[in-house]
């Protein structure tokens, strides 16, 4: 998580849903469910994790925090 964080956009002084929680539901539905809102609650609200996905897929920060893990030209996948 340490290596994506860095790519979280900052708060405007509101609390936030904490960003670890909402990868995770965005992860989950992505991988589950068709539905943002059968997302379990333990990942926050499901409009909160709709709502960060749209806005980071829309300014490139998901973009941007993958390319940290992509492998570099010419070295092997392990």
């Amino acid at each position: 998580m340490r290596r994506i964080e860095p790519y979280f956009p900052l708060s405007h002084g509101v609390p936030r849903v904490d960003d670890r929680r909402i990868v995770s539901g965005i992860i989950f539905v992505i991988g589950n469910t068709p539905r943002w809102r059968d997302a379990p609650a333990e990942y926050g609200p499901p409009k909160t994790i709709y709502n960060r996905f749209i806005r980071w897929s829309g300014s490139g920060c998901s973009t941007r925090s993958s390319l940290p893990w992509l492998p570099r030209a010419g070295s092997p996948i392990n």
